[in-house]
């Protein structure tokens, strides 16, 4: 039985509204080929009226007392919870992931990221400074920066976007969101949660497209600010159009892990392949290289491969399958094409290397596993983003650190040793954000500050619990004359 095709509609000011653009988008399932949805792009005067719900909305609902939206976040992740089944199917339909694995664990994250930014509003403290004049006091306030611009990609469409939502709204700031193009349909089951759960008119619109419409929205003279999620050319662009607008730029990495000599091969080959096939790669802190001591190399290749095995490719919605469907055809073709540069210049593949026959869709990728790749490699130099583990060699931490920080992309690396001095060096001196020691890049929890490191096309500002939240406030500075002392 075919499935309805949907129309999708904006949500403005706490209504759905037909969208008035001049194109649509078909949305279709990489997991069986079916069309899910209609998806119009906004019009300008689309993004005018979600622009303009949101300003109208944004002094009422920061007025609120940080108490009476914690009870809205609260709300939100209770109904989140309530129908995280139907939530995550309809999320692995459209996005991919596995199911059983992957998709109920975002949604159960998404609901904790609400619950993470009720309870820290709450105690989102600021100093009393003391004054060199007796009569002063000089107190300090954060205040939400007004109406931001969401835009998020396509592979986690229910959590990223609410890393900016929940602690966005939390402190009392609305927004505009534009989802991914490829994945709209999370986000319009999202905001109908949303909205089910209390959310007042205006404090959070959906509006959808791609890169024009996200464009318009950026340059919008009613948003105050942005928050993006995404690829670094894409943050560029935003940047560019954005000016002096407060900014929340996570953009993308290329995340090595550093394999020592004096590693845990078996917890360093679980880590590799765990960061490599989570969400069939497309992850923004992936195992996208491994840089592997050439002492170990090839009895870490050996647990590479062991543990490999255990990542059956599959339909997402088997409990068995570890690896889904990419996403989308211009992803899995940089796959492909990184792949072809690697074997052209010298590169063996071990295990997979191409796309599977038999499936639904073109976009099932086998797991690979790769040796011999090259520092002038695509694989090397850029975000690769699909199913695979790729081993270069090196002969010394100076050459493994050398290869880790040439890249433009410094966001989550991981470091495998046995030797606290050695890891404290690598902790010291790799350009990125977040190093995680003896566990996969991938490893993440929901409260803690992620981010790329200064010098590297990486964005800035900090995704996670409280510290969204300081960056998506401002502090103010008042200054009161109490008058003189005692009489």
């Amino acid at each position: 039985m075919a499935l309805a095709v949907r129309t999708l509609e904006n949500f403005v000011g706490g209504t759905w509204v037909a969208a008035t653009g001049d194109s649509a988008r078909t949305i279709v399932s990489p997991v069986t080929g079916e069309t899910l949805a209609e998806a119009p792009d906004a019009s300008p005067a689309d993004v005018d009226a979600a622009v303009e719900a949101a300003g109208r909305a944004q002094p009422m609902w920061a007025a609120r007392s940080a108490w009476e939206r914690a009870e809205i976040c609260h709300a939100i992740a209770d109904l989140i919870a309530e129908r995280r089944e139907d939530f995550a199917r309809e999320l692995t339909l459209e996005q991919g992931k596995p199911y059983a694995s992957e998709a109920l664990a975002d949604i159960d994250e998404t609901a904790e990221n609400f619950r993470i930014a009720a309870e820290d509003v709450k105690r989102m403290e600021t100093a009393v400074i003391p004054s060199q004049d007796p009569a002063k006091r000089i107190l300090t306030f954060r205040k939400p920066n007004g109406v931001y611009a969401a835009i998020t990609p396509w592979n986690f469409p229910t959590l990223i976007p609410v890393e900016l939502i929940a602690p966005g709204i939390a402190a009392g700031n609305t927004i505009v969101m534009k989802p991914s193009e490829w994945t709209p349909l999370a986000m319009a089951n999202f905001m109908q949660i949303m909205a089910d759960a209390g959310l007042p008119d205006g404090v959070v619109n959906v509006i959808y497209g791609a890169g024009e419409v996200g464009e318009r929205l950026v340059t919008h003279p009613g948003v105050d600010g942005i928050g993006f999620v995404g690829s670094h050319r894409t943050a560029e662009k935003i940047v560019r159009a954005a000016g002096l607008k407060r900014s929340l730029i996570e953009a993308s990495g290329n995340g090595p892990v550093v394999v020592c000599e004096d590693a845990d091969l078996a917890r360093a080959a679980q880590g590799a392949v765990f960061g490599g096939f989570f969400c069939a790669g497309q992850v923004c802190c992936a195992t996208e290289r491994v840089l592997v001591h050439e002492r170990v190399h090839d009895a870490f290749l050996d647990e590479v491969v062991k543990v490999a095995a255990e990542w059956p490719l599959g339909d997402p919605f088997e409990a068995e399958t570890k690896v889904g469907p990419m996403n989308n055809e211009p992803t899995a073709a940089k796959m492909d094409a990184h792949l072809e540069d690697a074997v052209g210049k010298g590169a063996e593949v071990v295990l997979g290397g191409s796309r599977a026959g038999g499936h639904p869709t073109q976009l099932y990728y086998e797991p690979t596993v790769v040796v011999g790749v090259g520092l002038d490699t695509l694989i090397n130099r850029e975000e690769t983003f699909g199913p695979i583990v790729p081993l270069i060699r090196v002969g010394s931490d100076e050459e493994a650190l050398a290869a880790a920080n040439d890249s433009h992309l410094g966001l989550q690396a991981a470091v495998y040793t046995s030797s606290l001095s050695r890891a404290f060096r690598y902790l010291d001196n790799l350009r990125v954000g977040n190093v995680v020691v003896n566990d996969s890049t991938d490893y993440w929890e929901a409260h803690e500050p992620f981010g790329g490191a200064a010098g590297t096309q990486t964005g800035w500002g900090r995704i996670g619990g409280r510290y969204t939240m300081l960056d998506m406030t401002d502090l103010k500075t008042v200054v009161l004359d109490v008058g003189g002392g005692l009489e």
